[in-house]
C-alpha cells in the first residue's frame, strides 16, 4: 500500500458538489493499493499512522500523534493512480495497482483498521469522482508505503 499523508487543518470530499465527508484538524490520507497488498499491509499503515509524531506539542516542535490533537481525525481517499508508472512514455501505467474489487477490499481494510486504532474516520466513495478540498498545515505532507517495512 502507499498513503500520501498531509496533516490539514481541515478538509473534505464532494461527489457532485455533496459533501460526503469532511474533518476538522487531523490527517487528509490519499490510500492506493497495490497487487501484493494484504491485510496486514493495511493493519501495519493503520498502526503506523495513528502513531506518526506530525503534531506540533507546546514547543512548535513535530512532537505529538493525533491523539493530541482536540478532534482529531482522518479523511481516507481511495486514489489508485499513486500507483502510477510514468518512467515510459507520456501515459501513466498502472500494472502494479490492485484491479478494482482487491483495491476495495485493501481500502477497506486500512480504513477499518484506523477505525479500529480509536479516531474517527472519514471517507469518499471508493471509485468515484471526487473533488478533495483542503488546508494543509505546515505544510507537512508524508508518503508511507507498507513494501520495505521489514527492512525499517
Amino acid at each position: 500500500m502507499r498513503l500520501v499523508i498531509q496533516r490539514v487543518l481541515h478538509a473534505s470530499v464532494s461527489i457532485r458538489d455533496q459533501v460526503v465527508g469532511r474533518i476538522g484538524p487531523g490527517m487528509l490520507i490519499l490510500c492506493g493499493v497495490g497487487n501484493a497488498d494484504t491485510d496486514s499491509d493495511a493493519l501495519w499503515l493503520a498502526r503506523k499512522v495513528s502513531r506518526l509524531r506530525i503534531f506540533s506539542d507546546a514547543d512548535g516542535k513535530m512532537n505529538e500523534s493525533i491523539a493530541a490533537v482536540p478532534g482529531g481525525a482522518f479523511l481516507v481517499i481511495s486514489q489508485f493512480t499513486l500507483y502510477g508508472d510514468c518512467r515510459k512514455g507520456n501515459r501513466p501505467g498502472y500494472t502494479d495497482a490492485a484491479s478494482p474489487e482487491p483495491g476495495r477490499r485493501g481500502y477497506e481494510q486500512f480504513v477499518a483498521s484506523l477505525r479500529a486504532e480509536g479516531f474517527p474516520v472519514e471517507t469518499g466513495t471508493f471509485g468515484g469522482d471526487m473533488q478533495v478540498a483542503l488546508v494543509n498545515d505546515g505544510p507537512v505532507t508524508l508518503i508511507l508505503e507498507s513494501t520495505g517495512r521489514d527492512q525499517a
